[in-house]
């Protein structure tokens, strides 16, 4: 049943309201997002309202996981339609802090987890894992959650959390919950609101390719032949260019020719300046 979400925007609040809920033996859930909230958003939410007693979502746009030229100015904000949509998804604490609450005067510690931030978006994105580890660390001790969930979409960075969190022997649960997508396949995104309508016409190419390219695999052509053919197909397809299409081991990341394990076969491709990302289980060979 839908209810108004409560906003709260500092972190003793934060605090406040979930110790009232542990005081109550109550489960507490975290769904981090940078709003712009779309149905891939509030999957997050179902699944986490299946799981705990008490959801709480943060939004918030990181600056430091922006790096320079890129969206951060331009990134849609737009929190009442999304307090809204989390009101509707039954969804009970919304924390929406300002950049001074999170990165207050003085601060000058940084998260970062190597080996998994290298290759596929951190070479196109040098920087950008750093700033998402900060953030996601401070908002699970922030919370201090039983769960938290992530889309799959950003596979890359949820293998980098699901590490950080076992390293740091964070007490959290890592829950990756599966891509949504338009019916033409598209995975849902909040940057998609930055294509044209030319743009959007070519933006499903991504995914057929990729379920194209996962069968070709899966029928024993080396996966760096494959690949290759996919970047073809990409720009061939409309899209200015590919900053990588490569089959990796779904946990450790590392590349694969012929999968023997869970894999996943990942993918960013650009539309003029909106950076699409996107990828597919691989099935292992038998």
């Amino acid at each position: 049943m839908s209810h108004e979400v409560d906003v709260v925007r500092a972190v003793a609040d934060l605090r406040g309201r979930v110790r009232y809920w542990r005081d109550q033996g109550l489960g507490v859930a975290l769904v981090p997002t940078m709003g712009a909230l779309h149905r891939g958003h509030m999957s997050l939410i179902a699944q986490a309202l299946e799981t705990a007693d008490r959801v709480v979502a943060s939004i918030f746009v990181n600056p430091i996981q922006f790096g320079p030229g890129e969206d951060f100015s331009r990134y849609p904000r737009q929190e009442a339609e999304d307090a809204a949509m989390l009101s509707k998804a039954g969804c009970h604490l919304l924390f929406a802090p300002q950049v001074a609450e999170m990165y207050p005067d003085g601060f000058a510690t940084q998260v970062r987890v190597a080996g998994l931030t290298e290759g596929l978006c951190g070479a196109a994105r040098p920087g950008h894992f750093d700033g998402v580890t900060t953030v996601v660390a401070k908002l699970m001790l922030q919370v201090q959650p039983d769960i938290a969930l992530f889309g799959e979409k950003d596979y890359q960075q949820l293998a980098v959390i699901r590490r950080m969190v076992c390293d740091l022997d964070i007490p959290v649960s890592v829950v990756g919950v599966g891509i949504v997508r338009e019916e033409d396949g598209l995975a849902l995104s909040s940057r998609n609101a930055y294509l044209s309508a030319e743009q959007r016409a070519i933006a499903p190419a991504l995914y057929r390719t990729l379920c194209a390219t996962a069968e070709a695999i899966a029928a024993g052509r080396p996966a760096s032949e494959a690949c290759a053919a996919a970047a073809r197909t990409l720009v061939e397809a409309g899209f200015e260019s590919v900053d990588y299409v490569e089959a990796r081991e779904a946990d450790s990341l590392a590349p694969v020719e012929i999968p023997v394990r869970p894999s996943r076969l990942l993918a960013a491709a650009r539309l003029g300046t909106t950076r699409l990302i996107d990828n597919v289980a691989l099935i292992p060979a038998a």
